[in-house]
């Protein structure tokens, strides 16, 4: 039994090198709603979605040694789950499965879901991906997504 029922995720952190260029990609690039700015602690506050739903908080690390790469996924379509391979060369960032370069989307066939991963000015872990109707199929691993859907056209 849960200590708490648990209704979905709030907010999440990460660490940056440089608080301005990270403010500057989550909102240009990223398309985040800017929310609040602590400059005394080096932190800047993005919506994600509505306001008040869900929070991505940005440290910057100073002096620090610490660094971890971290990985945040973000809900969306799945046409702009498509279109954001496109979109994000435009911007001069790679696409990629999760390691290599990709020209379409992947499905990571045990969810399933459509997916498009990036990485940020700090070297972050992003990812579109968009949930699928379809029944998940976790033997196919991660296939194209013109594959997926000519599997179950």
């Amino acid at each position: 039994m849960a200590l708490v029922p648990i209704q979905g995720l709030y907010e999440t952190h990460l660490t940056v090198r440089d608080l301005e260029r990270s403010i500057a990609f989550y909102r240009d690039v990223v398309g985040l709603t800017f929310a609040h700015r602590v400059p005394a602690r080096h932190v800047a506050f993005f919506w994600m979605g509505a306001p008040r739903e869900t929070m991505l908080g940005l440290w910057e690390i100073h002096t620090s040694p610490v660094f971890i790469r971290s990985h945040i996924a973000f809900r969306v379509t799945l046409a702009d789950v498509e279109r954001s391979v496109s979109a994000l060369r435009a911007a001069g960032l790679t696409p990629r499965n999760g390691e290599a370069e990709i020209a379409e989307p992947v499905v990571l066939a045990w969810m399933p879901a459509a997916s498009v991963y990036f990485d940020d000015p700090d070297g972050h872990s992003l990812e579109f991906i968009a949930l699928l109707d379809d029944p998940p199929r976790a033997e196919l691993g991660t296939v194209p997504l013109s594959q997926w859907r000519a599997l179950h056209a």
